[in-house]
């Protein structure tokens, strides 16, 4: 079977995408020199929260996926950000690939949680990878990548706010039900209001204003 060797050498954001993604840098050596036609590759991204320290902000900021400090011995747990796939392309020796991954800046799931808490330093992230390898000097031999193939990657947190930032600049996000959110259309309609920004800070100021106008 042909021993594949994988290492992650930078991440990278991708500022022409559709939407916030990540690039990461893969490097894959067949040692030997065997020509590997094509893979067929898988590849889970986890997070290894457990792997770095963090702040008094930081930690409040994790204060719902991991509880209070004194349990993170048994919530810091790893949690997964990603599974992607990706073709590459015919090598032997060594090559390096793209992998590109797409992220989310919505705050309900928990990855993006994790790194919107992050003030600085890095992400520890682990890839883990399966697939099939279309190897053989002559003809074809097919061969899985074996489950215990993993590269680690110390993801900047500079990088992801870059992504997001990219595509939603000094924005947050939140998910409403649409009984919620047609309450907010008919609050905005009746008020004439010109955006939905205008739209919480009216409600805001209203909420926050003394009842009766007393003080």
């Amino acid at each position: 079977m042909t021993e594949l060797d994988f290492g992650c050498t930078g991440v990278r954001a991708d500022p022409y995408a559709a939407g916030p993604t990540l690039v990461f840098r893969l490097r894959i050596a067949a040692p030997g020199g065997e020509r590997v036609h094509a893979l067929a590759l898988r590849c889970q991204l986890r997070i290894e929260p457990a792997q770095r320290g963090y702040g008094d902000a930081e930690a409040r900021g994790l204060g719902d996926l991991f509880g209070e400090r004194e349990r993170w011995g048994s919530t810091l747990q790893p949690m997964q950000f990603a599974q992607v796939s990706l073709m590459v392309p015919g090598f032997t020796g060594e090559t390096e690939v793209d992998l590109p991954v797409p992220c989310t800046y919505d705050t309900d799931v928990a990855s993006a949680r994790y790194f919107e808490a992050l003030e600085d330093g890095e992400a520890p992230l682990l890839l883990l990878f399966s697939g099939t390898a279309f190897v053989g000097p002559g003809g074809f031999q097919v061969q899985p990548v074996p489950w215990d193939k993993e590269a680690v990657c110390r993801m900047p947190v500079a990088v992801w706010r870059e992504a997001i930032d990219a595509h939603f600049p000094g924005c947050g996000w939140i998910r409403l039900p649409r009984t919620a959110l047609e309450s907010l259309r008919s609050f905005r309609s009746a008020h004439a209001l010109p955006s939905w920004e205008a739209t919480v800070e009216a409600l805001l100021a209203g909420a926050a204003a003394p009842a009766g106008g007393a003080r």
